[in-house]
C-alpha cells in the first residue's frame, strides 16, 4: 500500500480519481489499495457527505460483500486512512527534526509541512479535519485527536529546542505556542474543506507562523 500511496501523497487530485478505476483482474493485494484509493478519491468529491459502502462497491463495480472480504467494516477502512496519514506525516516531522538543527525552523517547517499534505490530498485533508468521520464510529475521531495531540507534542519539543538555543523571546512558553500552532493548522484544515486551500497563500502561512513564533 506504500507506493501507491505515495503517489497518493504527492499528486493532485485529478491523478488520485484516476487511480481508483478498478482493474478488471488485481493482483494479490491491490483490491484492498484500490478501496483505499476509490475511498479518498470519493471524499474529494464536492458535496459527498458520508460515504455508504453501497456506493463505494458501486464505484469500484464490485460488490459490497467483495469489499469486506478485505474489510470487516467501513470504520476500518478510514483506520487505513488515518494509518497512512499518520506514517506520511510523522515520517516528515522525523526528517525535518535531523535535517533541521533550528528548533524554531523545524516548528515553522512541521507546520508547513502538515499543510502542503493537506493541501495535496484533499481526501485526508477532510479526514484530519474531522469533516468526514461525522457519523463514523467514535473512536475514528479519538484516533486523530490523537494524531494532533502528538503534532503538538512534537511542536513543543522543537519550540523548547528553540528556547534553550536563545532563539525566542525571553518569555517564550513552548506548551503554549505549540497549542497555538496547532490550532492554527485545524483552522486551516476546516477551511481548506469548505473553500479549497486556494486561499491560504505560503506568504500567509510565513506570516502567521511568524506571529506566532514571536
Amino acid at each position: 500500500m506504500a507506493s501507491a500511496f505515495l503517489d497518493l501523497a504527492l499528486n493532485s487530485a485529478p491523478a488520485l480519481a484516476a487511480s481508483a478505476q478498478p482493474r478488471k483482474r488485481p493482483k494479490p493485494g491491490e483490491r484492498r489499495e484500490q478501496i483505499l484509493q476509490c475511498l479518498a478519491g470519493m471524499l474529494e468529491e464536492p458535496g459527498t457527505e458520508r460515504i455508504t459502502t453501497a456506493a463505494l462497491a458501486q464505484r469500484l463495480q464490485v460488490s459490497e460483500a467483495a469489499l469486506y472480504r478485505h474489510f470487516a467494516s467501513k470504520a476500518q477502512m478510514f483506520e487505513a486512512l488515518i494509518e497512512f496519514i499518520e506514517r506520511s506525516v510523522f515520517g516528515l516531522i522525523n526528517q525535518i527534526t535531523q535535517q533541521q538543527e533550528s528548533g524554531a525552523q523545524q516548528a515553522a517547517r512541521i507546520v508547513q509541512a502538515l499543510l502542503g499534505f493537506a493541501e495535496k490530498n484533499a481526501g485526508l485533508c477532510r479526514v484530519m479535519a474531522g469533516d468526514a468521520l461525522v457519523g463514523e464510529h467514535a473512536r475514528l475521531q479519538l484516533r486523530m485527536n490523537q494524531f494532533f495531540e502528538r503534532v503538538e507534542a512534537a511542536l513543543r519539543q522543537s519550540l523548547k529546542l528553540a528556547v534553550e538555543q536563545g532563539g525566542l523571546a525571553s518569555g517564550f512558553d513552548p506548551a503554549q505556542r505549540a497549542q497555538l500552532l496547532a490550532i492554527y493548522v485545524c483552522g486551516c484544515l476546516l477551511q481548506f474543506t469548505r473553500n479549497g486551500p486556494g486561499r491560504l497563500t505560503a506568504g500567509g502561512v510565513e506570516r502567521a507562523i511568524g506571529v506566532l513564533l514571536a
